[in-house]
């Protein structure tokens, strides 16, 4: 079996082998979702590289007795696995299947060395009962084969996060049954970016869709420095009903040297809705579809492409069970939770932009 999933080859019978990410790709672009083209690196090349240099043992004994309460003892074992991993070797003929797939990547792009997005794929990823967004790496604008082939490490690598690891002993996870499949898709190069939710996050209202929408990459939001423009829409008419459009002064957007930099919104951008009507509607109407095809209400991170035409230039990044709403309602009380709404908006909204460094 081959280490590499192409999207449009995917099928249910391999969502263990590609995480909670891949499988979510993999379904979008069966359902004719508008997603940016990848594939995603098996589960499988993650454990016989691993295999090969029989790091498993040195790992055992690294989270033998970690106590998750001893922020110093963590720090320093999960440096460790961390380190182990970003220097270990990737199996020989694993590396040549993963450059053979960049490569075509490029020819189906046009494009020597396209920018592609190296996104982790957990296998704990997006299951019902636990979100992991935000807990694991994704590396942005990664170009040549050798720097995805070290992207991919380093995703392997960022299961044993400090914050990863103390979350799946929360939860109640064994680590060693927690794999990793690594997701590569070619970029997109948003004019705005954002997440939707299938139902009201103040109230759990289905009728509506949420949308939050922030000029550029985002990265004002998740650091705090931006406040989103807000959208709820009707899910059955798609009139929009509400809208607060936020002050937007500053922006993230891409440089010709492929970094992510802050810049002052001009004037007339600042106070401007970040989407039009049009695109308001493409994003409601395409979570409203994702909705219907998963079957319960969706969490979907999304974005305008400035490389697309108007008119087709909404794309779908991810789409996963909503959690907070799912949650209460299957066991708690009370209205909705703006602070873990918000909070999983920090999560999806691209972040990280930049490399980690571990």
């Amino acid at each position: 079996m081959s280490s590499v999933v192409w999207f449009e080859s995917y099928w249910h019978g391999v969502k263990p082998e590609v995480g909670g990410k891949g499988a979510s790709l993999g379904e979008m672009t069966g359902a004719g979702l508008p997603v940016p083209p990848g594939f995603a690196l098996t589960t499988t090349a993650f454990r016989i590289s691993k295999e090969a240099v029989n790091l498993d043992a040195e790992l055992a004994l690294l989270l033998t007795d970690l106590d998750t309460n001893d922020t110093s003892m963590v720090e320093d074992r999960c440096r460790q696995i961390r380190e182990a991993i970003t220097k270990m070797p990737v199996d020989p003929q694993i590396e040549k299947e993963l450059r053979d797939a960049y490569a075509e990547l490029c020819r189906l792009a046009s494009t020597d060395d396209v920018p592609v997005a190296v996104r982790s794929s957990a296998t704990s990823e997006d299951s019902p009962d636990a979100s992991f967004a935000g807990e694991h790496d994704t590396y942005l604008w990664i170009r040549g084969a050798d720097a995805v082939v070290d992207a991919v490490r380093r995703c392997w690598a960022s299961l044993f996060t400090d914050r990863a690891t103390c979350y799946r002993a929360e939860m109640g996870y064994v680590h060693e049954s927690v794999e990793m499949s690594v997701v590569v898709q070619k970029m997109v190069r948003p004019v705005s970016a954002g997440v939707a939710f299938t139902l009201n996050p103040s109230d759990g209202d289905r009728s509506q869709i949420c949308i939050d929408s922030a000029w550029g990459f985002g990265e004002g939001v998740v650091s705090g420095e931006v406040t989103p423009d807000n959208f709820l829409i009707d899910k059955v008419l798609f009139e929009i009903g509400k809208r607060n459009i936020s002050p937007k002064n500053h922006e993230f957007r891409l440089t010709d040297h492929d970094t992510v930099e802050k810049v002052e919104t001009d004037e007339d951008r600042a106070t401007a809705p970040s989407l039009t009507d049009a695109q308001i509607k493409a994003i409601a109407t395409l979570a409203k579809a994702a909705e219907k095809h998963y079957g319960c209400p969706q969490d979907i991170e999304w974005a305008v492409d400035a490389d697309l035409p108007d008119g087709g230039n909404v794309v779908l990044l991810q789409s996963r069970p909503e959690t907070v709403w799912s949650k209460q309602q299957r066991g708690s009380t009370g209205g909705g939770s703006n602070g873990d709404f918000m909070a999983s908006i920090v999560s999806t909204l691209m972040n990280p932009l930049h490399t980690q460094k571990h």
